[in-house]
């Protein structure tokens, strides 16, 4: 793998994980929840949740926020190679995989890993695997 040093942000990719580490921290000290982006998204499909403020404040800011980054800087240029339906499928394979594995990359790999969850620790090296297998699976056969 070479790393392409013109388009290399490390101060940028610093900056966005202490923000989200910052972010998760907070809404667990505020609201006592995890930060998983499944589960809000789930609280707020769910008609019997009381409180759906504070996941919607969240699922919002997270959209809000490249549109806030580019007031200040230019966002990285984006190519997807994938067809709309290769999207599709993944989009159900990772929705299957977050509700047969209770939980999501954010929830798992974010929060459960820096509470020392055994549990998200497995959770998030057999989704990193199987993601890095499917990876060089599709790219290479």
């Amino acid at each position: 793998m070479i790393v392409d040093l013109s388009h290399f942000t490390p101060g940028a990719a610093i900056a966005g994980g202490l923000l989200i580490g910052a972010a998760s921290a907070l809404y667990m000290l505020l609201n006592g929840r995890i930060a998983g982006i499944s589960g809000m998204i789930g609280r707020l499909a769910d008609s019997q949740t009381a409180d759906r403020a504070s996941p919607l404040a969240f699922l919002l800011g997270l959209i809000a926020a490249p549109w806030l980054w580019r007031l200040g800087t230019q966002l990285p240029e984006t190519h997807i190679a994938a067809s709309p339906s290769m999207l599709a499928i993944a989009g159900l394979l990772v929705g299957f995989g977050t509700r047969y594995g209770s939980g999501c990359t954010s929830g798992h790999g974010v929060c459960g890993i820096s509470r020392g969850s055994a549990r998200s620790v497995a959770a998030t090296l057999t989704f990193m695997s199987f993601g890095f297998l499917t990876v060089f699976l599709i790219r290479h056969t």
